[in-house]
């Protein structure tokens, strides 16, 4: 029988299983909306037009280093309905905690 979440059926996790994803590392992040909607923007005439939602994201990617420590910002691009990321972690070693994900604060916007 499959697990539940919050009292719904999902899929088992793809994080490998023996890997602490807060040791120092590089990492490359997607993110999709859901059913692949169009919420990030459109292409127009061959160029990305950012929705509100789209010039958020972006804002947001860059306010990263500000609520966190030991991490580095590589490239990233917001597409219509999806983004990618690279973050470099450092320094991070000594948290032997694998369930253990930390953030210092919040953007209220």
């Amino acid at each position: 029988m499959a697990e539940k979440f919050q009292n719904k059926y999902r899929i088992p996790s793809t994080r490998l299983q023996n890997w602490n994803y807060g040791w120092a590392g590089t990492h490359f992040i997607t993110i999709c909306t859901a059913n692949r909607e169009y919420f990030f923007g459109e292409i127009n005439n061959g160029i990305l037009q950012l929705s509100n939602v789209g010039v958020i994201t972006n804002v947001l990617w860059y306010e990263i280093k500000n609520h966190t420590t030991n991490v580095e910002l590589g490239t990233f691009i917001v597409m219509p309905n999806h983004v990618h990321g690279i973050l470099v972690l450092n320094g991070n070693n000594n948290n032997t905690d694998t369930t253990v994900v930390e953030t210092t604060h919040a953007l209220s916007l």
